[in-house]
């Protein structure tokens, strides 16, 4: 087990944005002990466990207060999990077809890079700030964990200039790539979501891939997920959702020439048996998965 010292040195953590990655590493915990489980990830509930923020949060489905029916664990836990499996599916296919490398924008505290069977040698870059990847450092560091990718971290601000460092860090342009912004942009300002998917776009070779995640819209902040998540661990999601309206991301991609497919999450629950379907004042039915790839011309 790892244990909380030292990684409270590390600012930013336990709040704000990198608090929201806590809550998704304690969900992905929760799914790997559910009897359906999605997706396992043996590493998430360490990460938990090392930050005095979550250490009481629960990493277990037996701990989870009402089950299925607790909105924060139950169904917006089931909603990450789902997420987790769909994207992971996303990226191994990716690299399967031909995608020569891997890029995490916004990584979090996923350990995609420690728990997929990736090919031999496959560069999967991780980029974050630098508080959440010296504490995901520390905690991974203190399990001897071993990538099962040949693993780069970056780390960067995504609102700033990134593809320099992700250059430097070996990442070649030329190659086809699995792109991946998962619970990213709704936290960016329109004018920084703009910026990622130009620099997307102008770094992809032909061949590329991307899949990433929006909202279209903020829902009302009474809703039961929003309430419980600030009554059970103290996140005001809402009011770290940056407020602008949104850009059309994927109709970005179209006019520069991308293949797009828009889903919502339910049209993969019902894929993967997962037991979510719209609700009165849902938090989940304006979010939007994308899925787009730069064609290669012939």
């Amino acid at each position: 087990m790892v244990t909380t010292r030292g990684t409270e040195d590390i600012e930013g953590i336990g709040s704000g944005v990198g608090r929201t990655a806590l809550m998704v590493a304690a969900a992905r915990a929760i799914e790997a002990t559910r009897p359906d489980s999605l997706v396992r990830d043996g590493f998430a509930r360490h990460f938990v466990r090392a930050a005095r923020a979550s250490g009481e949060w629960p990493v277990h489905w037996h701990d989870v207060p009402g089950g299925a029916a607790n909105p924060l664990w139950g169904r917006l836990g089931r909603y990450f999990g789902l997420r987790t499996r769909v994207l992971d599916d996303f990226l191994l296919g990716a690299v399967r077809a031909g995608a020569g490398q891997v890029v995490l924008l916004g990584a979090g505290l996923d350990s995609r890079a420690f728990r997929l069977a990736w090919p031999a040698g496959c560069p999967v870059f991780e980029l974050d700030r630098p508080d959440v990847l010296a504490f995901k450092r520390q905690v991974l560091d203190e399990l001897g964990a071993t990538a099962t990718a040949a693993r780069t971290t970056v780390a960067v601000d995504l609102c700033e200039d990134w593809a320099g460092p992700l250059r430097d860090a070996g990442f070649d342009p030329d190659v086809p790539t699995a792109w991946l912004a998962e619970g990213l942009l709704l936290y960016l300002p329109a004018v920084a979501e703009r910026r990622l998917v130009s620099t997307v776009d102008r770094l992809a070779a032909p061949g590329s891939c991307l899949a990433f995640e929006v909202k279209l819209g903020v829902e009302h902040p009474g809703g039961p997920i929003y309430r419980s998540a600030k009554d059970q661990i103290g996140v005001d999601l809402t009011a770290l959702f940056d407020a602008e309206p949104r850009p059309d991301s994927a109709g970005a991609l179209r006019a520069r020439g991308w293949e797009t497919s828009v889903r919502t999450p339910f049209d993969f629950a019902a894929e993967h048996d997962a037991d979510l379907v719209p609700e009165h004042q849902d938090a989940l039915a304006s979010n939007r998965w994308t899925f787009a790839g730069k064609p290669v011309r012939r």
